[in-house]
């Protein structure tokens, strides 16, 4: 299976809540800010995911966006423009933990 880089972004509105979807996400992916991650998933990583945060969030109160920037090898470095420090990135691979 393919990977592709996602950018998963997260606006959580309860603190508890907020600290449990930070830690879902750690498995996933790398931290770019506190509530934005980079993660290279194939489907079924994806879908594990989305399940796992299904199982945490508030679905009337709280928000998560996952951004396709599609394959890690081409787009998935070369579409990030940074202002002030500049993170590393990862170059491609998975961190499923």
């Amino acid at each position: 299976m393919s990977r592709r880089r996602y950018i998963v972004a997260y606006d959580i509105r309860d603190p508890k809540r907020l600290r449990k979807v930070h830690s879902t996400m750690k498995a996933f992916g790398y931290a770019l800010q506190y509530s934005v991650f980079i993660c290279d998933l194939d489907r079924s990583e994806k879908l594990r995911l989305r399940e796992a945060l299904d199982k945490v969030i508030h679905h009337t109160a709280d928000s998560v966006v996952l951004v396709d920037l599609g394959d890690p090898h081409v787009r998935g470095v070369e579409c990030f423009e940074f202002m002030a420090q500049v993170p590393l990135l990862p170059r491609s691979g998975a961190r499923i933990v």
